[in-house]
């Protein structure tokens, strides 16, 4: 009798997801950085090299929205909608708690307090629908290849040490920010 392979959970494999897409948002982030301003700069709230609010809207498109992912008018409206949203609950929040601003698009086109503009607002319908449809599912199939040749063990035990090293890392960066 063949013994079957013990895999990561749906939440510990959002989890991965979270990080990963953080992570090449961090790396998106920071190679605009490098080609508009010359130089390197840490583009992210945290120490490390992860932006969380690309992780968490990757979490959003694949939690939520994924289910419209066939109808790509519909995903686009409401993508664009929440997406804007949860673009100025973020820059309020930072804002009012460490009085700082990661993003600014006063001198974009129809712009709210600077903190969203209807330019990105249009950019994250389109992206969503581009993420749901190409860039999420080559990432997870590559991502599941690689599950498949590293054991259950140490796939849990690096999601966990990385788990904590992001909560050290966002408690390390708030005080930074508060200090």
């Amino acid at each position: 009798m063949r013994e079957e392979k013990i895999r990561l959970s749906k939440w510990e494999i959002y989890c991965l997801y979270f990080f990963i897409y953080a992570f090449l948002g961090w790396l998106l982030e920071t190679l605009y950085s490098l080609f508009v301003l010359g130089h390197f700069t840490n583009r992210g709230f945290l120490y490390g090299p992860i932006c969380p609010i690309y992780g968490y809207g990757a979490l959003i498109l694949l939690i939520f929205l994924r289910k419209y992912k066939k109808n790509s008018i519909q995903l686009f409206v409401i993508a664009a909608i929440i997406f804007t949203v949860f673009e100025y609950l973020v820059s309020f929040g930072l804002d009012a708690l460490f009085a700082m601003h990661w993003w600014d698009y006063t001198q974009d086109f129809m712009n709210l307090n600077g903190r969203v503009s209807i330019f990105y607002t249009f950019a994250w319908g389109f992206i969503a629908i581009f993420f749901l449809n190409h860039i999420h599912p080559f990432f997870k199939k590559k991502i599941n290849l690689l599950l498949s040749k590293i054991p259950y063990t140490v796939q849990s035990i690096s999601l966990k040490m990385i788990f904590v090293i992001f909560i050290v890392d966002t408690i390390l960066s708030c005080i930074r920010y508060v200090m």
